[in-house]
């Protein structure tokens, strides 16, 4: 597997050994030794979660604040713009983001880890999402970002406004919201 660590420190992109012919691929999806290799770090998950959602679907930006949860994320079905945002308030890249496509076709996984919020936008018609969390869903801890912020700025590849849960649709700002 390739890794490449992004723009925000502790922000991986996975790009696995594919194997494919005219009969389909194989890859390996998670191995957990080469993963805590590959990131430098000990890593426990505790959660698989898989979702989907239709074109223009923008969830997030979200984060736990007192069970926060690193999550390895990616795509089986369909393609999203996948987001993380660094909360960390003591990290020189606090406030700052990044983003990358990942989809079937590509295979390509984000590790983003405690201390950031996490978003996607559906790009295909529709996407099934999978990823691992690192703690455990608490809805009490649970805490948005407005997608749009302006103090972001997030580049999402967007034409129209996304179609979003009540709960994204009440995000705060950065400047209003709790960080690490």
């Amino acid at each position: 597997m390739k890794v490449t660590e992004l723009a925000l420190s502790g922000v991986f992109l996975i790009e696995p050994r594919v194997f494919g012919d005219d009969r389909g691929f194989f890859y390996e999806s998670f191995n957990h030794a080469r993963f805590e290799e590959a990131i430098g770090r000990s890593v426990s998950f505790m959660q698989d979660n898989h979702s989907r959602s239709a074109h223009n679907v923008l969830r997030g930006l979200h984060y736990q604040i007192e069970q926060p949860q690193g999550k390895l994320v990616r795509v089986v079905r369909g393609e999203v713009f996948d987001v993380a945002v660094d909360l960390r308030r003591d990290s020189p890249t606090f406030g700052g983001w990044v983003g990358e496509r990942l989809s079937e076709q590509n295979k390509r996984q984000l590790w983003v880890p405690e201390g950031f919020a996490h978003g996607f936008l559906v790009l295909s018609e529709s996407a099934d999402f999978l990823y691992k969390t690192t703690d455990y869903y608490a809805p009490e801890q649970e805490r948005c970002i407005i997608w749009n912020d302006p103090e972001l700025g997030i580049g999402w590849p967007i034409d129209k406004r996304p179609l979003l849960s009540d709960k994204d649709a009440r995000g705060v700002f950065l400047s209003e919201a709790d960080y690490f």
